[in-house]
Formats: structure tokens, sequence, C-alpha cells
């Protein structure tokens, strides 16, 4: 299956974040903690070049614990500032304004020795749809000032946020980036729900995340599902359907139904902490 989605309101956010990059100090990127290399916009990097960067691994309690701390290194040897994040909890929330603070350092002293008193700290919040970005936002400033949603594309325009006296915010809609070059990529976006499910097949998604889960988290399945983990992926599709009565009106099982089952499970954290890719596979 080829994995794509790119509506219009997109271009018109990237040239939005193009325009208001100059007005920034420190770029927050969200990304999804169990996908942290797919879930980054390559465009990102060129739009915030020269600027202080963070990159909050957000959703840290849904990814494989172990392997989190060597994505957090992995970006730390590239020089940006990052940390563990579940927003929905506020879990790492209150380590945030600090590295803001040491993030943004240079600038501030500059300003004092300008004279400058008193100038907050703008910091743009930027991610692909679906990481959670409303969720800090509304998190950090302890109050809902965005709209939230499980589905991508909430946001649409930016929106300035003051926090208080020393630092602003400015929201931005999620974008992805109009060609996955490593279909990989898209596959994972669509497991972590950052591409519409109305435009997947829900069937191969989850032959894929067997596929994975068989290989990598073996005896997740059978722990979850009361499974036998053999035979093909479509076997163990079957064997799911099975088990939870996901029954035809005729005859057959519900193949779709168990597809359905099983991906919310995955996002919801049911299945346990996974996470989908790591460093070395993408220094490879």
């Amino acid at each position: 299956m080829n994995y794509q989605w790119y509506p219009g309101h997109m271009t018109k956010a990237r040239r939005m974040m193009q325009e208001d990059i100059k007005l920034i100090d420190l770029v927050i990127e969200l990304v999804d903690a169990r996908v942290p290399f797919s879930s980054r916009n390559p465009d990102i990097d060129e739009l915030a070049k020269n600027k202080s960067r963070l990159i909050l691994l957000n959703k840290s309690d849904l990814a494989d614990k172990a392997k989190t701390a060597r994505w957090v290194e992995y970006f730390q040897q590239k020089g940006f500032y990052v940390l563990e994040l579940n927003a929905k909890t506020g879990a790492g929330m209150k380590a945030i304004d600090g590295v803001v603070k040491e993030a943004c350092r240079e600038k501030i002293e500059r300003d004092l020795k300008r004279g400058i008193k008193n100038r907050p700290v703008r910091a743009m919040v930027v991610g692909i749809p679906n990481v959670g970005k409303s969720t800090f936002i509304n998190s950090y400033a302890g109050k809902a000032c965005t709209k939230t949603g499980n589905k991508p594309g909430v946001t649409k325009g930016k929106q300035w946020i003051r926090l208080n006296k020393t630092t602003e915010l400015l929201d931005t809609p999620g974008i992805l980036w109009p060609k996955f070059e490593d279909q990989s990529v898209g596959l994972k976006l669509a497991l972590i729900g950052s591409i519409r499910d109305e435009i997947l097949n829900i069937d191969e998604l989850a032959i894929s995340l067997i596929t994975f889960l068989s290989a990598e988290y073996k005896g997740i399945l059978a722990e979850r599902y009361g499974i036998e983990e053999e035979g093909t992926p479509l076997a163990m599709l079957e064997a799911i359907a099975e088990k939870r009565g996901c029954l035809l009106k005729g005859k057959g099982l519900d193949y779709s139904k168990a597809a359905g089952i099983l991906i919310d499970d995955f996002r919801s954290g049911r299945l346990g902490r996974l996470t989908l890719e790591l460093p070395e596979e993408k220094e490879a």
C-alpha cells in the first residue's frame, strides 16, 4: 500500500511557518516517542536552521523505555536539547521551563546587555499531525488554549499564546511533507494515527504490525489475545478475530474488525510499551 496524505492546508501552513520563523527564538518540536525519526518532518530542519532547538519525545509512556533512552542520546549528539514527555498526564512538563531558559540563554544575555528587559522568549511549536502539540500547549499553559483531538488535522491555523512574562508560544498546524521517499515511514505514521484512517487499508496495516511485533516483541500478541504466535501474519489476524468474536453477519470472520481492535490496542498502549524504530537503523 502507498502511504500518503497531504491536504491543501499543509502547503499554506508551511508558507506561514517560513514567514514567522524570523520572529522566533526557539523551535520546540514534538515527535512521537514510538517513532522518533519517522515522526520528524525533514522540512523542519531547513526551516529552523540557526535557531535553538528543543525536541520533546511525547507519548513516552507508550514507548519502550530502554529504546527511548537511546533516542535521547541520539538527538543530544546531534546538538538538540531533548526531553521525554507525556503531555496528557503532565509527566516531564516541570523540566521544560529550565530547558527553554538554557536553550535561549545567549539570547537572554544579549537582550540584557542591550538594556532590553522582560522581552519574552518566543517559541514556535511544530510537529506532524497527531503528535500532541495542542495537548502539550494546554498542559504547559495550564488551561485550554487550543483544540485537541485524537485525529490528525485538528489545528488548521496559527495562534500566539502568552504563557507568562517570559515565554510566548506560537502554535502551528501539523504538517507532513508532500512525498514519503521511504514508504516504511508512511507505514509507521499510519500506525500511530498521523494519517487519516479513512484513506488507509486497515487490514494491511494490521498485517504489517503483526509482522513487526512477532519479530521484535515476541509473546506480546499471545499475552494480549491468547493466540499461538505461529504461521503467517494473516493466520494470526484470523486467530485474533476468532478469540475476539469478530464475525460477519453471515458466516466467516470479520478481519477488518479484528484489525481495528489490534491497531487501537497498539495506539492506546494496551499492547504494552512499544517502539517501532531505533537510531542505528536510521544511521544505516
